[in-house]
């Protein structure tokens, strides 16, 4: 409701109050971003929320906090709409948003995917990058990637990105006459594409997917054009669903004071300087509204009063970063008796399978397949330790199981299990469960419940995820827990 009405403010704490009680509900229960869809939505609509205050650096670090997050092959795929799409639009939105072109062509910005979604987006980032930095050369090419698009775009399974597609060409067509001096052709493509784009943007009630409202670009090319009487009319058509857009205001100031109408600017600047209050320093286009030299106290023309965003404390709430949580104690023998604990395996990383024994044939299966792959998880400084109800003495007489070549721990009395979340306490069952945990001595990713959890191909991406994040280790001779086998 705050966003619909142009309180930004107050859309930005009750935005961030929101993610700070769903971080801390998750790091009460160790549960992950990909376990709660709403997350990563709200992180998503923070990040759109703090872009609109002129607060780019925290839309970016929202952005890339949901693309961090631990990813889920069932919960989190990255092929789907799940928490890292989100990241994907939100970190979109704030890059193209704020005119950040060289980040868009950076490789290591976006982990882009051979999907025909991700194609599309790319092609259409990178062709307003390349236009921004005014290389027309590769600008075309960028373009005809994204024209390339639409025979496949219109195949049933891709049809939803249809109109999307449609407005994204008519913007790229009319930036790229712009580039070229066509300034007739530019303007009426950039108005199709503006009406389309703002008609969508009425019936959305989630953060836009359209990374920016494109009356805006209109009126920055009409500003050019030195027609501000024709700008100030596409900013204003702006704010009819964008209230307080920061953008649109400041183009509002340019424009009404370019065509002489000096009292409609001051008005445009004392309500640009409440909204963006807060902007980070040197925000071109708070700078350029500020050289048009106008005189006048912010003033907040929304329909409610607003508490100042940045002096309100939230920390009460929860934290402002997810990270990852502090692994529980550990503490069991293994089949000779000897105590184990996570302080022996600091320095690598640890994947904890919790299973139910050598009765449960789904166990073995995973545990079998975590034998096959043990090379590549030691190439990966991880080390495997699996744990169940079973006494040491019934794990070392095991001919199924007492040959594993990783240590099998004791939980007779479900008390680590319990601490990991692997125990029902409801249903007073054991579960099934695979955690990783990290260097640190942190959980990173957890599956618990279910059957025995078998994707290794997608768990060897996250230890290399986490790994980089890390950086190098020094390697050492042994360990006291790599060393030892059961």
């Amino acid at each position: 409701i705050f966003s619909s009405v142009g309180m930004w403010h107050e859309a930005a704490i009750a935005m961030d109050s929101a993610t700070r009680v769903e971080k801390q509900y998750m790091r009460e229960r160790m549960i992950f971003p990909f376990n709660n869809w709403n997350y990563a939505h709200n992180k998503n609509y923070l990040s759109y929320i703090h872009s609109q205050l002129g607060m780019r650096e925290a839309a970016t670090s929202d952005a890339r906090q949901v693309l961090s997050a631990p990813h889920d092959p069932k919960y989190n795929n990255p092929d789907q709409y799940g928490t890292h799409w989100q990241g994907m639009l939100a970190l979109m939105r704030v890059l193209i948003q704020h005119e950040r072109w060289k980040d868009i062509l950076d490789g290591k910005t976006f982990a882009w995917r051979d999907i025909v979604r991700d194609k599309m987006w790319r092609a259409y980032s990178e062709t307003l990058a390349y236009i921004g930095l005014g290389d027309a050369d590769k600008a075309a090419k960028s373009y005809a990637a994204h024209a390339n698009l639409a025979a496949e775009i219109k195949k049933p399974d891709n049809k939803w990105l249809e109109r999307t597609h449609a407005i994204q060409s008519l913007e790229l067509r009319g930036c790229l006459a712009l580039e070229k001096g066509d300034v007739l052709t530019g303007l009426g493509l950039l108005a199709g594409a503006a009406q389309r784009e703002l008609a969508d943007r009425e019936q959305q009630n989630d953060p836009p997917s359209y990374p920016r409202a494109i009356y805006n670009v209109l009126g920055r090319a009409y500003l050019t054009a030195k027609s501000p009487e024709l700008a100030a009319a596409a900013f204003e058509r702006t704010l009819t669903v964008v209230r307080n857009d920061g953008f649109a205001l400041s183009g509002l100031v340019e424009a009404y004071a370019a065509a002489g109408q000096t009292e409609k600017a001051r008005d445009a600047w004392a309500r640009l300087q409440f909204v963006w209050s807060d902007a980070d320093r040197g925000l071109a286009w708070l700078e350029s509204a500020r050289a048009v030299g106008l005189q006048a106290k912010p003033r907040d023309s929304s329909p409610g009063s607003q508490r100042n965003y940045k002096l309100t404390t939230l920390d009460h709430l929860g934290p402002n970063l997810w990270e990852p949580y502090e692994a529980p104690r550990l503490d069991a023998p293994d089949s000779k008796g000897k105590r184990v604990t996570l302080d022996e395996y600091r320095g690598r990383n640890v994947l904890l399978v919790f299973y139910l024994g050598e009765e449960c044939p789904h166990c073995l299966e995973q545990l079998t397949e975590v034998t096959k792959r043990k090379d590549e998880l030691w190439k990966l400084d991880t080390d495997v330790l699996a744990v169940s109800s079973d006494t040491p003495e019934k794990n070392t007489a095991s001919l199924r199981i007492g040959q594993l070549p990783f240590r099998l721990l004791s939980d007779t009395k479900f008390e680590n299990a319990r601490r990991f979340k692997s125990y029902d306490d409801f249903e007073d069952l054991a579960l099934h469960s695979t955690i990783l945990i990290d260097r640190r001595g942190r959980v990173r990713w957890a599956r618990n419940g279910g059957d025995p959890f078998t994707d290794f191909d997608f768990l060897f991406k996250e230890i290399k995820r986490l790994n980089e994040e890390a950086g190098p280790q020094p390697k050492p001779g042994t360990t006291a827990g790599s060393a030892s086998k059961q």
